[in-house]
């Protein structure tokens, strides 16, 4: 029997949990610890996590009922606006249910299937929001670069498969992560300092190789946050030499202005995500409970935000939402 030692920072209960864990080694389940460091005030932590997970459902849910059931919203922006909302609904909802339990009601054990279906639809949607990003970015280049052409080039049969494609692309690059990660064997106790359960965290609990799940995992986000970012960057260099060269100050404030909830987006976005990138593989001097921490609110502030940005700076999705509230007689 392999000896193991906790930090002496968790709470007794817990190390009661952990110290069963790892006499039971053959039972596939992990064992999450929510915030290492925190437990005594994980429960204080769990409340803003639950009013940006409500925020989030409640604003995605808005968004994508205004876009549907209003005709005039039927374009490639409100379009693509609605397949994130749908994205987030699923990130937040894969992420803040099991993190709350295991923050609040100390639910800290997680089947090994289970986990690694988590683990999926996590990496999964934050790669298809990404890819929403990217057909935004394109859009606004179309919009403010072709304006005349926006309607021929965007049409509904082109964003239809540009949906399909971000789908299919979240789903065949991590569809090998649950694979690979059934390969590895844990001979050890098998708790995971997260609040959920995240690839490289599980995968630095195997003690077999993972020279493979690395790797893949490594070529994955440069694949997925590396070309992104590299073809969002590209859309907006364009689109900036094109505003420059607009003659009139008010028509180069309206084109930033569209942009402006975009960009915003896209930083809440990829920021929090590089960083965590960063952090697992040469980031060994942050403290974990920091890491744990941004890496739970990198799947819960975008959801949220996301609605409320889109809701206050696009005009058409304002007076919709303000037209519904008015005939409800709440306002």
């Amino acid at each position: 029997m392999l000896l193991v030692s906790f930090p002496s920072s968790l709470s007794e209960p817990l190390m009661m949990a952990l110290s069963n864990s790892s006499r039971r080694l053959l039972q596939p389940s992990f064992f999450l610890i929510g915030i290492p460091g925190l437990e005594e005030s994980q429960h204080w932590i769990a409340l803003p996590l639950c009013v940006l997970y409500l925020l989030a459902l409640v604003g995605n849910v808005t968004i994508i009922f205004i876009i549907l059931t209003d005709s005039s919203l039927h374009h490639p922006m409100y379009l693509f606006l609605a397949m994130l909302s749908g994205i987030d609904l699923v990130l937040s909802s894969s992420t803040a249910p099991k993190t709350l339990a295991v923050l609040l009601a100390h639910a800290h054990e997680i089947g090994y299937t289970d986990c690694l279906i988590q683990m999926f639809f996590i990496h999964a949607f934050s790669s298809m929001e990404s890819g929403v990003l990217v057909a935004m970015a394109l859009d606004r280049y179309v919009a403010i670069c072709h304006p005349l052409h926006h309607s021929t080039i965007l049409h509904p049969g082109l964003i239809g498969r540009i949906g399909m494609a971000v789908l299919v692309r979240g789903f065949l690059l991590l569809l090998p992560f649950p694979i690979l990660l059934r390969r590895l064997v844990f001979c050890q106790t098998t708790v995971i300092g997260h609040a959920y359960c995240e690839h490289m965290a599980v995968v630095k609990l195997a003690c077999s190789e993972t020279t493979v799940n690395q790797a893949y995992g490594l070529a994955v986000a440069l694949l997925v946050i590396g070309l992104d970012v590299l073809v969002i960057g590209i859309s907006y260099a364009l689109i900036l030499q094109t505003v420059l060269n607009v003659p009139g100050g008010e028509a180069q404030l309206k084109a930033f202005s569209t942009c402006g909830s975009h960009i915003c987006v896209i930083l809440v976005f990829y920021v929090p995500g590089i960083f965590s990138f960063l952090t697992h593989r040469v980031g060994h001097h942050v403290p974990h409970h920091v890491h744990v921490l941004l890496a739970t609110l990198y799947l819960l502030v975008p959801p949220a935000l996301n609605p409320l940005v889109y809701g206050v700076k696009t005009q058409q999705i304002r007076q919709r939402v303000l037209r519904v509230f008015y005939t409800k007689g709440w306002i």
